[in-house]
């Protein structure tokens, strides 16, 4: 796979700071954590329907296996068997109903995983099935829903539509999609003194870790404390659904006074958690003689699961992102999160902004092909502007859409990718090539504007090393190095004097999770603050030693400047002055993101710190004969802001736009009628792998003067380019139109080379 650097100079670019340990397989995971003497090991007994009523659980043969210690159901829950966020909607234990194949029931504790596996076989449960819902349709049809829906309006679509030269209407369906994550979901709890647990938890919310599990156990707080190293692997599915294997081994813990691991397997794993959400949509999208969209109306129907978990907060980033890169004057987008009988789906890479995305891209491809037109024409003509206002109230500044547009067709060459697909589309009559162009405008912060903060703790020790304790939970996006140069640069030391530790409740409290993209700009901010302050104090120290005004003093490269002029005094020696004149050498700073906000009630306001933009351009080829496809490339210009680690952004950006592939292309979840989840298996569940990837990625960076709102004018990278992955999905059907002309576009991911096949012989 051919890479471009994001910059000729990505060869320096600071290194990860744990590819060292990880690719040497000394990296520390929940599962590596070495245990306590007698420690305890847990099984999850689920439930084999996917809806009905407990008549009867039997297990006492569990019970009397050699080796099993204990079974624990919600009757041994002392607080609250309630583990929902959003919406208190979701127990931990099923009591006397199940609502999906998964649902946790019971914990089997034992003196191995192997016998509470043994005990798990044992048991024997007697359902009176109810009715099952698996799809949005049906669960609209019969009124089940998670809550009321939510709508953003902006000027008049019945009014505008009546103006309007071109109307058409359509449907959608993407699919869910699976996190696999490496590390799959666990904990080990382990009790300490005076009735303290600590759990250390494979989470991006250790603070919601430590809540819930406080609620359930009835303890306070500061009983629970949360540890995190880091994650192998995230993706938004241990935002909240990390939190029920944390209690649950916790739990154990307070009752039997012991430690107690419990680490999901592949396919535990795969069968109780919660996927990307699918949608069902409908569009109406007018527009008039020139192409421009007057007028545009969606409902999103969004299978949120069993429970809520996050999908109210989903449902909304779909709604905040419906239009996409475009300016639309006259826009009317619903949401209803239906309630289904699968498991709780959950925040995945983009929440809900993909699902929202897809649908206008849909809606601009069916115009382009009933018109006869590029659809890379219509999006070109409706690309924001600077002051355009988006559907939530939201005015459009520092807009980039139309920079990244220009600046991918130019040097990339549009034209000529263009007519070298023509050419060869002409002389090849078995494989087919299509191109397709996929721009992005993706806002970051949390939607939810209290959640926009964070904070930092910074101690320097007195031999000048530092230690660095936030909120920011590392899972492979490199979070941890982009703080550890924050703090080298602004005290102009060495990276090997500074050493993040892990994410801890007891240290840093009251944290938002590490979710949104906002993580390196929260936590960043907050220890940007807390590393001034304490540099603003080590000025003051040398400004007492020498009698010099403190705005003349710098420190570079470990050595202190005065006046522009090297002194003898280096860092170590001034951090022993400080310590002699009794200076506060720890600091604890927050930070909450300013001018951010949105009203609900009237479902406006300003809830982004600032958009992220970019442009990219796939080609794919067909084979006409199998119905398969290949990526030849995949052209982006992305806007990084001012990067301050081109490699970490770098691989960030390839990562996303791989997973976003998968989402559109192969990854199909199916479960069958009565909610069982098919697709259970790595046989059954296709992810990309080498020889699915796009044969040539080539990123270049946007040139633009970056964002005060981002860390260091950096921008966030997380989230973002997974949404350049739909390009692969129009660009494939755009094959198969050239060798099809009688092919009706279909709006229905992910594309399978089944489909495929389907579409380039249908009549």
């Amino acid at each position: 796979m051919k890479k471009n650097n994001i910059h000729s100079d990505l060869k320096n670019s600071i290194k990860n700071i744990d590819s060292y340990t990880h690719v040497r397989g000394e990296s520390i995971f929940v599962d590596d954590v070495n245990v306590r003497q007698g420690t305890f090991f847990a099984v999850v007994f689920d439930s084999p329907k996917a809806h009905g009523k407990i008549k009867n659980i039997d297990y006492s043969k569990a019970e009397e296996l050699e080796g099993v210690e204990r079974i624990f159901t919600y009757k041994d829950i002392l607080g609250e068997n309630q583990i929902g966020g959003i919406i208190p909607d979701e127990p931990l234990f099923a009591e006397n109903e199940v609502h999906y194949c998964g649902q946790p029931i019971a914990l089997i504790v034992a003196e191995s995983e192997f016998i509470a596996r043994q005990a798990r076989r044992l048991i024997t449960i007697e359902i009176e099935e109810l009715p099952v819902i698996t799809t949005c349709k049906e669960a609209k049809e019969k009124g089940s829903f998670i809550n009321a829906p939510r709508s953003f309006n902006l000027g008049n679509t019945e009014k505008a539509f009546q103006n309007c030269e071109y109307v058409f209407e359509g449907e959608t369906f993407s699919n869910g999609q699976e996190h696999l994550y490496l590390e799959t979901q666990g904990a080990y709890a382990e009790p300490l003194e005076n009735g303290n647990i600590k759990i250390t938890s494979s989470t991006q919310g250790p603070t919601q870790v430590q809540k819930t599990t406080a609620n359930v156990l009835e303890v306070p707080m500061h009983k629970i404390e949360v540890d995190v190293t880091r994650l192998g692997g995230g993706f938004g599915g241990k935002e909240d659904q990390a939190t029920p294997w944390a209690i649950m081994a916790a739990l154990a813990t307070y009752h039997l006074n012991q430690s107690v691991k419990l680490i999901l397997n592949r396919h535990d794993d795969l069968r109780m958690t919660g996927k990307r959400h699918p949608y069902e949509s409908s569009f109406k999208i007018g527009l008039n003689k020139d192409l421009k969209i007057l007028a545009y109306e969606v409902e999103f129907l969004q299978n949120s699961g069993a429970a809520a978990d996050l999908s109210p907060a989903i449902a909304e980033r779909t709604l905040f992102h419906a239009t996409n890169s475009y300016f639309v004057k006259n826009v009317k987008t619903t949401v209803l999160s239906c309630k289904t009988n699968l498991p709780p789906n959950t925040a995945f890479r983009g929440f809900g902004g993909p699902q929202g995305m897809f649908v206008i891209e849909s809606a601009i491809a069916k115009v382009a092909d009933e018109l006869g037109v590029s659809a890379h024409k219509i999006q070109e003509i409706n690309l924001l502007k600077e002051s355009d206002v988006f559907s939530y109230g939201q005015i459009a500044t520092q807009v980039e859409a139309q920079n990244s547009w220009h600046s991918a067709t130019k040097q990339f060459n549009l034209k000529q990718l263009k007519s070298d697909i023509e050419i060869f589309n002409k002389s090849n009559d078995h494989f087919k090539k299509g191109l397709a162009l996929m721009p992005i405008t993706f806002g970051i912060s949390f939607t939810n504007t209290p959640m926009n903060h964070a904070r930092a703790l910074v101690h320097i020790y007195q031999d000048g090393s530092i230690g660095i304790s936030t909120a920011a939970v590392e899972m492979g996006q490199g979070v941890n190095t982009k703080l550890l140069q924050i703090a080298a640069q602004i005290f102009s030391i060495s990276n090997k004097k500074v050493k993040i530790e892990t994410t801890n409740t007891t240290r840093v409290a009251n944290t938002s999770p590490t979710a949104a993209s906002a993580t390196a700009d929260l936590n960043g901010k907050a220890l940007l603050k807390a590393c001034n302050a304490l540099l603003e104090r080590l000025k003051t120290v040398v400004s007492e030693e020498y009698n010099v005004n403190k705005n003349s003093v710098e420190i570079i490269g470990e050595t202190i400047h005065i006046n522009n002029k090297k002194t003898s005094l280096v860092w170590n020696e001034l951090i022993a002055k400080a310590m002699l004149k009794r200076v506060a050498l720890t600091e604890n700073a927050h930070y909450a993101t300013p001018t951010i906000h949105f009203d609900k009630t009237k479902e406006k306001g300003h809830p982004f710190a600032y958009h992220v933009y970019g442009t990219a351009i796939v080609t794919t080829t067909v084979d006409c004969t199998r119905g398969t496809y290949i990526l030849d490339s995949v052209k982006i210009v992305h806007d990084y802001g001012k990067s301050m680690s081109k490699g970490i952004d770098l691989g960030q950006v390839e990562g996303a736009l791989v997973q976003g592939i998968g989402w559109m292309t192969m990854e199909e979840i199916a479960y069958n009628k009565d909610g069982k989840l098919l697709s259970n298996a790595l046989s059954t569940y296709k992810v990309p792998d080498i020889f699915s990837v796009a044969k040539t990625i080539d990123v270049l960076p946007l040139e633009t003067k970056g964002n005060d709102m981002a860390i260091l004018k950096s921008k966030a990278v997380g989230e973002p380019p997974l949404m350049y992955g739909i390009g692969a999905y129009f660009a494939i059907q755009n094959a198969i139109k050239a060798f099809n002309p009688n092919y009706k576009l279909k709006f229905h991911a992910p594309m399978t080379p089944e489909k495929v096949l389907m579409g380039l012989y249908e009549s």
